[in-house]
């Protein structure tokens, strides 16, 4: 893992534990270089829907560009990160992973 803030990799895992109902791990980071810490977030890669686009296209389900859209939207409103994410999982659980995997409610 390269470190954000001096690029080097030697980085080493302080902390791991699961979260987003276990289907996410956040990891607590700290550069043997510069000895900055950072956390880093690691989901595993599942077979994602398309997204079907108004003018007919098509192309994968992108959290990061949903992530993005909602926090664009919420800016200026005094919602917290955490309810981003637990909306964020919510959409995941309900719309985009298969009916086969069960999420917990938040």
């Amino acid at each position: 893992m390269h470190c954000p803030f001096c690029s080097t990799e030697e980085t080493k895992v302080i902390d791991s534990r699961l979260v987003s109902d276990g289907y996410q791990v956040r990891r607590r980071r700290e550069c043997g270089h510069c000895h900055e810490r950072f956390t880093t977030f690691e989901t595993a890669e599942l077979v994602i829907p398309k997204i079907i686009k108004s003018d007919g296209s098509r192309e994968p389900f992108n959290e990061d560009k949903l992530r993005s859209g909602i926090q664009h939207a919420l800016e200026k409103r005094p919602v917290s990160s955490d309810d981003v994410e637990k909306a964020i999982s919510h959409i995941i659980c309900n719309y985009v992973l298969p009916v086969s995997v069960k999420c917990r409610a938040n």
